[in-house]
């Protein structure tokens, strides 16, 4: 899904973080969050709700179902 892979990206460089950063909050290596942002692989549900968390998003806005950040 491109919506995810860009919206990752995004929240990432906003939040300052290399994706080793992301990768060690996620416990996965720099590759896979490189494929990730390239739209290359996908992630679990787990890893999924880790980044909303994380970055204090909501899943709907992610996975490109809202365009409203924000947890309610």
């Amino acid at each position: 899904m491109k919506i995810f892979a860009d919206r990752l990206r995004e929240a990432r460089e906003e939040a300052g973080e290399s994706r080793k950063d992301l990768g060690d909050i996620l416990g996965v290596g720099i590759s896979q969050i490189s494929e990730m942002e390239n739209d290359r692989k996908g992630t679990t549900l787990e890893r999924l709700a880790l980044i909303c968390r994380h970055y204090n998003v909501s899943a709907d806005y992610m996975l490109g179902l809202s365009d409203r950040r924000e947890t309610l």
